[in-house]
């Protein structure tokens, strides 16, 4: 098991849940993962990180699979412009390569933020912390465990 995985399963049992982790395989996008876990794609939590212009933090956003988010929304949360985060910054800050960010075990929890579209779903699905494995959680749950404030910030 991989030490990304490990603190993932770890920060997750340390928040009292138990969930599912699931071994996909190379899903590359949204919908290649909710085909993989038999879901909507909306129900794919996805971890888009960008840069803080000012503060050159991560800063995360917890988006549903099929929405993309809005540049000006994000910003405006944020109170900074917003670029895109390289893979050292996000190695660095989350832990996490690129395609297996998880909304929690970062190394250095990011501000993070979290599509009020998940909680429709009894159940959402996010990378464990590697681009081949999700966890299964409802979303209620992982937006506490993430820490992430519930925002508006797609198109």
């Amino acid at each position: 098991m991989s030490k990304s995985l490990k603190r993932v399963t770890r920060a997750l049992t340390e928040a009292g849940l138990d969930c599912l982790i699931q071994e996909i395989g190379h899903a590359t996008t949204a919908q290649m993962a909710a085909d993989l876990v038999g879901c909507e794609i909306d129900q794919i939590a996805k971890s888009i990180i960008f840069a803080g212009s000012d503060t050159g933090t991560a800063i995360l956003f917890i988006t549903a699979g099929g929405a993309q988010v809005d540049p000006a929304c994000a910003s405006a949360l944020a109170g900074e412009p917003l670029g895109k985060a390289d893979a050292a910054l996000i190695r660095t800050q989350t832990g996490f390569a690129i395609g297996g960010v998880s909304p929690v075990g970062h190394l250095s929890a990011p501000r993070a933020y979290f599509d009020r579209r998940l909680l429709a779903f009894d159940q959402i699905w996010a990378a464990a912390g590697t681009p081949r494995h999700v966890f299964g959680a409802p979303p209620g749950e992982v937006l506490r465990v993430s820490g992430a404030e519930l925002a508006d910030f797609t198109v």
